[in-house]
C-alpha cells in the first residue's frame, strides 16, 4: 500500500487495518521463529507498514487539535 492510499483511508479503516496488520505480523514472527518462513523480507514489510499507518494515525490527531 502506497502513502497517497493510505491517506485517502478513513480514520476506521486505518484502525481496522492497523489490527488486521498487528495480528498477522505478531503471527510470522511466530511461525519464523518454529519453521523459517518462505519470505523472511515479509516481516520487515509489515513491521515498516504499521510504522506508516501509526505515524497518519498520529498526524491526524495532531491536525485535529
Amino acid at each position: 500500500m502506497k502513502r497517497e492510499n493510505i491517506k485517502e483511508l478513513s480514520d476506521k479503516e486505518l484502525l481496522d487495518r492497523l489490527d488486521a496488520l498487528e495480528q498477522e505480523y505478531r503471527q510470522e514472527c511466530i511461525q519464523h521463529v518454529v519453521a523459517p518462513l518462505d519470505n523472511p523480507a515479509k516481516i520487515t514489510q509489515d513491521r515498516r507498514m504499521i510504522a506508516r499507518l501509526h505515524t497518519e494515525i498520529r498526524a491526524r490527531q495532531l491536525n485535529i487539535k
